[in-house]
């Protein structure tokens, strides 16, 4: 075995002794309990800028999209793609 090999079987077993000696903390079983049920309640917030159209659009600038994936989503957000004062006037 070369040194190299000894040094991450060393490390390897180091690590195992680090993660397994020593008590593990248990927690309250009500508790854990409470986190693993699902909320019943889904909070949803409406923004004016959706930060998967800002992406797309500034991807779009930089060059052009192979497949046109985002293509339908863009259409349905009806943004301009781009932003230049310009164009717009």
């Amino acid at each position: 075995m070369s040194s190299s090999e000894k040094s991450a079987e060393e490390l390897e077993r180091e690590l195992t002794e680090r993660l397994t000696e020593g008590f593990m903390q248990e927690e309250d079983r009500e508790v854990r309990e409470r986190r693993m049920i699902p909320s019943k309640y889904e909070i949803r917030i409406q923004t004016t800028l959706d930060p998967i159209a800002e992406e797309t659009m500034q991807y779009r600038k930089m060059a052009k999209e192979i497949d046109g994936r985002y293509d339908e989503y863009m259409n349905k957000i009806k943004r301009p793609e781009s932003t230049d004062d310009t164009e717009s006037r």
